[in-house]
């Protein structure tokens, strides 16, 4: 009985309702993924950074199972490799990170190229777990790189905008009193403008605002410094 007082345009808006609440359900649930995808990538570059602290340090204090001379040289290698690390967390152009990534390149060679002919000349479990330190600070370099381009996929964003805009459009059409309102309705797009910039943020390894603080890092040159070239307090797992 009540359909045949139902007016058309009761019947568009009932419709356009359900509409609405299907496309703001779905752009909600794509941002919320969204945003764990760049929350849980965050959180991998900052364990790999812990990691090749813990790498470098635990490799520092081995080389003193070594040679003196080979130990000496081993040692300066890996200072100045730590500071190429924290170099490359920093804020820098496309161009200076490349530079910084052949030097910390040219650096792991050196490193192995001091350690090799000691390893062959003198093979020994002790030596063996020299040269496994020294492997150990070299795939930690290779996950931190690996953690630092694997970034949310091109085509997700481009869904996540295409169903914004249709959001947007749904909300603007449905607005009975748009013109008078502007600025309430103008609410949910600068939501969803900001709720962008911050998975975009956080997505962002080297630009933005939210980056990876090489804390552990820093904190292990500072030992390593304040030692003047004894063991550092990190990376004691021998």
């Amino acid at each position: 009985m009540l359909s045949k007082y139902r007016t058309k345009d009761t019947e568009t808006s009932a419709d356009l309702g359900i509409i609405q609440t299907a496309t703001l359900t779905l752009l909600g649930l794509i941002i919320g993924f969204t945003f764990s995808m760049a929350i849980a990538r965050y959180d991998l570059r900052q364990t790999y950074e812990e990691a090749e602290a813990n790498a470098i340090g635990t490799e520092f204090l081995r080389a003193d199972l070594l040679p003196s001379k080979t130990a000496d040289n081993i040692k300066s290698l890996l200072g100045e490799y730590l500071d190429q690390r924290i170099l490359f967390y920093s804020k820098q152009d496309r161009e200076t990170a490349k530079k910084i990534t052949q030097r910390t390149i040219a650096l792991e060679n050196a490193m192995w190229s001091e350690l090799l002919p000691i390893a062959r000349a003198q093979p020994s479990p002790t030596m063996a777990l020299v040269v496994s330190g020294m492997n150990e600070v070299i795939n930690a370099h290779g996950y931190t790189q690996a953690a630092w381009w694997n970034r949310i996929p091109t085509a997700a964003w481009w869904l996540m905008v295409a169903i914004a805009i249709g959001a947007n459009i749904l909300v603007g059409f449905g607005a009975r009193n748009f013109q008078r309102n502007v600025g309430l309705f103008m609410i949910f797009p600068t939501m969803i403008a900001i709720a962008f910039f911050l998975i975009a943020d956080i997505d962002s390894p080297r630009g933005g605002v939210i980056r990876i603080d090489p804390r552990n890092l820093i904190d292990l040159k500072n030992n390593m410094s304040s030692a003047n070239g004894a063991a550092p307090t990190r990376g004691i797992n021998k």
